[in-house]
């Protein structure tokens, strides 16, 4: 028999919100997150003989603030389609790094539920808006300091990047 428990799980929210051409962000934000070809990555990781190997596989694919892009979604393709929608670009990133997502799970095995993180990017009235929800808000439930001072700091690249990507 299974047993079931809920954790109430807290997110901020940051959103940025910018009079930036909706490309421009999304590319200022691939100024700091590696693209490689994922095919050939999954190859090389699961071809690592070691975890030295292993490792500079995927420090190899990273970009300057230690991200990869693992998938990025059109979310705005379905609103497209609807002709009852009225539609607006919607992007979705999803980045991580196994590294630094070993470091947290490691202690709190849920943060591979927040790692890779998910980053946002939308047209509104008002500008482009990129909103990130922060690991360490998702960890901090979990108590456990060295998984929330790995995510803090993981906070701390993707928002600077954010704010890079949106002020230009």
């Amino acid at each position: 028999m299974s047993a079931r428990t809920t954790t109430t799980v807290p997110l901020e929210r940051v959103t940025f919100t910018s009079p930036r051409a909706f490309d421009d962000v999304v590319a200022g934000i691939y100024q700091g997150i590696g693209r490689p070809d994922f095919g050939a990555l999954l190859h090389d990781l699961d071809a690592a003989k070691d975890f030295g190997a292993y490792r500079r596989t995927v420090e190899d694919a990273v970009g300057p603030i230690g991200l990869m892009r693992f998938l990025e979604l059109d979310e705005g393709a379905a609103l497209a389609i609807n002709p009852e929608i009225t539609a607006f670009r919607l992007v979705r990133i999803i980045a991580g790094n196994p590294l630094t997502m070993s470091q947290m799970a490691r202690y709190v095995p849920d943060a591979g539920t927040y790692a890779p993180v998910t980053i946002l990017v939308h047209e509104a009235p008002d500008g482009v808006r990129v909103g990130y929800d922060t690991v360490a808000s998702a960890l901090r439930p979990y108590g456990d300091e060295r998984a929330l001072a790995v995510a803090e700091e993981l906070d701390r690249k993707v928002l600077a990047l954010l704010d890079a990507a949106t002020t230009g």
